[in-house]
């Protein structure tokens, strides 16, 4: 059984002290303990930011790596070993605009992993400016007189493009952030979840404005319809929505044909391909190659 302390590391803390990320940080290992996933089975993906330092302060596996790029990194992670529980940490400014496309095309692609987006409509590491999520006409340090931009709802993009698992959370509520990573992590397919993380720093609201708003999805939604999804995506202001937004069976894994034919075993298992296969396999891609060439020039 795996237990909290499994987790912990002695690398030093560089949030500001009171972050939002902390509570985060704290339902990740709850949730993994909970799954009685061990730090070896885990590997966490991120790019840069606040939210991507998150896998330092997890002793597990981690890949950190360059600004936008965790998903495309997190899905080789997942196709050469699809033992481990591969998660993606990532911020707004991370996922939705430097990595706004892997974000378009994993989506696309359904990999069997989860990502978490720790939004605070801001670019917190690099002192405060707008990200694609800051609300229109907000004030930010490079944005004095308000952004101009209209914010990206990545929740209905997630949706209309086939995402069989979009949820929302909040960094004020470690319990359901907690349950709904559980699920999130269990789900087979592309999970993805986005939590409200506000900035104590350069953050426009305080902690008690979100909590005056949130409410939690009850139990006579029904999160497998889309047309109420996409609603419930919409939903931003007076009333802000936590919970399971929408859950449908996954279409096929990414890989999935090929793990079909070869097993579910890690590539590190496999030895190297002989080297008559690999000859006859060219052979075969040449001959196609050549027979498409003809027939297009005729």
């Amino acid at each position: 059984m795996s237990t909290i302390d499994d987790y912990q590391n002695n690398v030093e803390i560089q949030w500001c002290p009171g972050c939002t990320n902390f509570s985060i940080l704290q339902a990740f290992k709850k949730a993994l303990v909970e799954l009685d996933r061990m730090p070896q089975e885990v590997c966490m993906v991120s790019g840069i930011g606040q939210a991507a330092k998150l896998p330092h302060y997890l002793k597990c596996n981690f890949f950190n790596g360059l600004h936008g790029r965790a998903l495309p990194v997190a899905t080789g992670v997942h196709v050469a070993n699809p033992r481990l529980t591969t998660i993606v940490v990532t911020g707004d400014g991370d996922c939705y605009g430097e990595g706004g496309n892997h974000f378009l095309h994993t989506l696309r692609r359904n990999p069997d992993i989860t990502v978490v987006v720790n939004n605070n409509e801001i670019y917190a590491l690099t002192k405060g400016q707008a990200s694609p999520t800051t609300p229109l006409g907000e004030s930010r340090t490079l944005q004095p007189k308000g952004v101009q931009l209209t914010p990206l709802n990545a929740l209905a993009i997630a949706i209309l493009h086939g995402c069989g698992f979009v949820a929302r959370g909040f960094a004020g509520d470690i319990e359901h952030l907690k349950n709904l990573l559980v699920e999130a992590i269990s789900y087979r397919g592309f999970s993805y979840v986005d939590v409200i993380q506000p900035c104590i720093t350069w953050g426009t609201h305080p902690m008690n404005w979100y909590r005056d708003r949130i409410y939690k999805i009850g139990d006579s939604y029904d999160p497998t319809n889309r047309e109420s999804a996409l609603e419930k995506s919409m939903e931003w202001g007076n009333k802000v929505p936590i919970g399971i937004i929408y859950k449908v069976a996954s279409s096929e894994i990414f890989a999935g044909r090929f793990r079909k034919a070869v097993s579910t075993r890690p590539m590190f298992e496999f030895q190297p391909p002989n080297r008559k296969i690999i000859f006859k396999l060219l052979s075969a891609f040449r001959a196609s190659d050549g027979s498409h060439k003809e027939a297009h020039t005729d």
